[in-house]
Parts: C-alpha cells; structure tokens; sequence
C-alpha cells in the first residue's frame, strides 16, 4: 500500500519532490544535503509553502530524474520561460548569454513581441533543447 504521505497529485515542483524523496526512502535532511539548501526548506517546498529559487531548479531536476512540467510549452514565449526554469537562468542571464536587453527578451517571453531573424535561430537552436514536459511517474 502506498503511505499516506504521498502526494496524491504531482502539481507542484514539491510535489514531485515529495515524491521522489519517499521513493527513495530518504528524510528530508538528506535531500537538503543533496540540493544544499535547509531541512526548513525542503518542508516549505514539500508543503508548498514557498518554491524553489531559480538557480537551484537544474539540481532539483538531476535530483527528481525528469524535467516536473504542467505542460508542453505551446508558445515561443513558453519555450524560453520553461529553457529558462529548466537551466535555472534568470531573464538577465539568458538575455547576457544571447547579447540582447533584458526587457527584449522578456517581451519575446510575454509575446509582446518577437526577436529578429538572427536572433530567432539563436533562439530556436538554443529552445530545441527544451524537454518536452515533466513526467509523473
């Protein structure tokens, strides 16, 4: 029988934490060594009291094994927002990393607007490496 502790949906990032921390019959102390972060925090994520900061999603995703996503991003703006979240990067740091304003780029992620040609194959090359969605298993 499953524990009662178990998330009975994986909707959030500490769902799915939760989650992988009772599969492999860890305590929240170990995870936190593990991500480096607090035992409070691991408890504020569990309990989805607070959610991660940026920088560490790319350690939660190694830790969790799969990219945890609601949905396959349908929009370019989507595509940068989940490349973003997946590599932990802030819109400054993707904006430095592609050379353009950051507030260029945050339109471009609202679908305020859209980049030039170059910068759209920079872009494009740079988002096919977006995983499609996160698994619940």
């Amino acid at each position: 029988p499953i524990s009662e502790a178990y998330p009975k949906t994986l909707k959030t990032i500490g769902d799915h934490l939760k989650k992988r921390r009772l599969d492999l019959k860890l305590y929240q102390k170990e995870v936190a060594n593990i991500l480096d972060v607090t035992t409070d925090t691991i408890t504020n994520w569990e309990k989805n009291r607070t959610k991660p900061r940026l920088y560490l999603f790319p350690k939660i995703i190694k830790f969790i094994g799969n990219v945890p996503s609601q949905s396959n991003p349908a929009t370019f703006g989507e595509k940068i927002n989940q490349y973003r979240t997946q590599n932990g990067l802030s819109l400054r740091k993707l904006a430095m990393v592609l050379g353009v304003d950051p507030g260029t780029l945050a339109r471009w992620e609202k679908g305020v607007s859209r980049p030039n040609k170059k910068d759209q194959g920079t872009l494009d090359s740079i988002l096919q490496k977006v995983v499609p969605s996160w698994s619940n298993h």
